[in-house]
């Protein structure tokens, strides 16, 4: 199976890339979106994360890797939610701003900066390899 590449968005105030560090794994857990559950469900053990701290930090703070595939989220009030989980990988060296996503132009096609909101979200190899190279 091809490794694929995404991106999780948390506010630092409910679950930040320290508390990730911390915990070493999660179940990600809360994804409350139709399009972002989808995500969750192409999502496989080994795929690739960016970890992206949203509202004050607007920046990939560091990367994670999928551990385990969709199971059902026992956070969830009603039925079909899911969560994965993730192991916490290497942070980067500094984090990637949005505001220098934006201005690189391989980067331009980003789901992050077409669709904003959404919380769990495709990346592709490129945008990956390119996100690590400004995070040295």
């Amino acid at each position: 199976m091809t490794t694929q590449y995404w991106l999780v968005k948390s506010e630092p105030e409910t679950y930040a890339w320290t508390d990730f560090v911390r915990d070493g794994k999660t179940a990600w857990t809360g994804v409350r979106n139709n399009a972002a559950r989808l995500h969750l469900k192409a999502m496989h053990p080994g795929d690739k994360v960016l970890f992206y701290e949203s509202m004050t930090t607007k920046a990939v703070v560091g990367t994670a890797e999928v551990t385990r595939a969709a199971f059902p989220d026992d956070t969830a009030d009603e039925p079909g939610w899911i969560a994965v989980e993730l192991k916490a990988g290497p942070a980067l060296a500094k984090p990637v701003t949005l505001t220098a996503i934006k201005a690189d132009p391989a980067l331009a096609a980003m789901t992050l900066l077409r669709i904003s909101r959404l919380s769990v979200q495709p990346v592709k190899r490129a945008e990956y390899d390119r996100i690590l190279k400004l995070g040295r």
